[in-house]
């Protein structure tokens, strides 16, 4: 017994660590992309280095989840992160951008068997109670990670080498696969195991498909043109036939009959839905502190902390608070919160102080983190343990997808609505302007009409700024400020819709009941 509960205190470190330094990749990786772009070059594609990752990862994490309860969690997990070492190395090692891309896609790989991994191991460790406080730490290490690794990623950059931002995941990654290595009990599958050959295919070239439509369309080729629009009839095709394949084979990917679980469907829209909202709020809010406020792109990022403190002390506090307001309740409250917040960012102007931006930021931190760790919770509670791994991965790739599609609608908002103010206030200023502004003028409607995000971006560029004349500027700015402004109102409070939306599906919950812990003697064994 004594060994046994050292084990999962070794286990808990080898999660955690693996969890961090998994988290703090994103983060470290989007400093070093200047560097990385000075020497390898590729600013054309530079995009793809988070796209390639997102494919990959998201499109992964129900195959882990489903093949972690087949073939056991340690074998699972082990795998992942070998492959994300390996990823790591050979993106160090890049010499074009090219291979950088494909390596952070093998990279991706390996991060998307990670993802979920930890929420059930958790969950299978623990019961309803230790569950929720321990999968609310875990939830912190992603705010944790956002914080912690601007910072890291500068001094890596700034001291050594951008290669290190990969290279420093080697030595990290060695030391939870043996923590995890040793502490996780293994498994051994019973008769022959079965592998849904045709539903990964199917899904992966269904979801590949449909995030590549959402994160071209609007923006590298018109949301009508035949590439995007192929791209979506690919997914539907694809997908109908994960539904129809999934619906007949005997161990499917993701069971259809899940989705019969109320619980089950209602937590995955949840999640969905806040996470639109969400990644909405991260994506614009430094987009409005640098444009209209007019602080540099470091002190935005600034703004965010709070957001991110706020989210990690309520996933903490809301992991041991729950047992007392209750699954439902708790989860009703924070998603309360964010609509608050999502308000409150919508009544922001030219005026707002950065004092002002970050308490609302703080508003929706703290329904953030009463709500994420409790959706993994509340699945695990409805499922028996034999599930978990399936059903804790995804709600997670739900959540994903949910970031995924809060991205591209809040920014076909953004773009549609800046489109109608521009028209209306600056182009007609533009026509009545000189002919010798004449170049500048048509780049300026074109980017109008296609683009309307990079017209702003001039805001925060000295350099952009300095070859406008001052007389002409002293016009513009106003007009490209005033049209942010409107612009973020109407995302903002789209952001606030879904969560609403969210918000009206917490009502038809039903009553989850959160396990007792078991006695000591009576310590849960992990299936690995």
């Amino acid at each position: 017994m004594e060994e046994q509960m050292k084990n999962r205190g070794l286990l808990i470190v080898g999660l955690l660590v693996a969890m961090l330094f998994a988290a703090l990749d994103g983060t470290i990786v989007g400093t070093a992309m200047p560097r990385i772009v000075g020497e390898l070059g590729g600013l054309g594609v530079m995009t793809w280095l988070t796209t390639a990752y997102m494919l990959t990862s998201t499109t992964v994490v129900p195959i882990a989840g489903k093949l972690a309860d087949m073939v056991g969690r340690k074998s699972v997990y082990v795998t992942g992160l070998v492959i994300f070492m390996i990823g790591s190395v050979l993106c160090g090692m890049a010499q074009t951008m090219n291979q950088l891309i494909f390596f952070r896609a093998l990279q991706g790989i390996g991060g998307g068997i990670m993802m979920p991994m930890a929420m059930i191991i958790i969950g299978d460790l623990f019961t309803g109670e230790q569950r929720a406080k321990w999968q609310g730490v875990f939830g912190a290490i992603f705010g944790l990670s956002s914080i912690v690794g601007p910072q890291v990623g500068g001094w890596i950059v700034d001291s050594l080498d951008w290669r290190w931002v990969f290279y420093i995941n080697l030595p990290v990654g060695i030391i939870a696969t043996v923590l995890i290595s040793i502490a996780l009990k293994s498994y051994k599958a019973t008769g022959p195991v079965k592998i849904d050959i045709w539903g990964m295919f199917t899904m992966i070239a269904g979801v590949v498909s449909l995030l590549l439509g959402l994160t071209f369309g609007g923006k590298d080729y018109a949301w009508g043109s035949w590439q995007i629009l192929s791209l979506f009839a690919a997914a539907v095709v694809f997908l109908t036939s994960f539904i129809l394949i999934e619906s007949r084979v005997s161990e499917p990917i993701l069971p259809l009959r899940l989705f019969k679980n109320k619980s089950f469907s209602l937590l995955s829209g949840i999640g969905f839905l806040m996470s639109v909202g969400m990644f909405g709020a991260i994506m614009f809010v430094p987009l409005f502190m640098q444009g209209v406020v007019g602080i540099s792109a470091s002190e935005s990022g600034t703004v965010m902390i709070p957001m991110m403190l706020s989210m990690m002390l309520t996933s903490i506090f809301g992991g041991r608070l729950v047992h007392k307001l209750g699954m439902r309740t708790q989860m009703l409250i924070g998603m309360i919160a964010m609509s608050v917040g999502f308000w409150l960012l919508s009544g922001m102007g030219i005026d707002t102080t950065k004092l002002s931006a970050m308490s609302y930021m703080v508003v929706l931190g703290l329904g953030m983190g009463l709500v994420m760790p409790l959706i993994t919770i509340a699945l695990q509670e409805s499922f028996p343990k034999s599930e978990l791994g399936v059903v804790t991965s995804s709600s997670q790739f739900f959540r994903q997808i949910g970031g995924t599609f809060g991205m591209t609608i809040l920014g076909a908002v953004m773009n549609v609505q800046s489109s109608g103010l521009l028209n209306a206030k600056l182009v007609p200023y533009l026509e009545k302007l000189p002919e010798q502004s004449h170049d500048m003028v048509q780049k300026m409607e074109s980017m109008i009409a296609t683009n309307p995000q990079s017209l702003y971006s001039m805001m925060y560029s000295p350099e952009t700024l300095a070859q406008i004349p001052a007389a002409i500027r002293e016009t513009l700015l106003p007009i490209l400020k005033s049209s942010m402004v409107e612009s973020l109102h109407h995302v903002f409070l789209c952001g606030m819709v879904f969560v609403l939306i969210g918000v009206v599906c917490t009502f038809f919950l039903g009553k989850i009941t959160i396990s007792k812990p078991v006695k000591a003697d009576d310590t849960p064994q992990v299936d690995a």
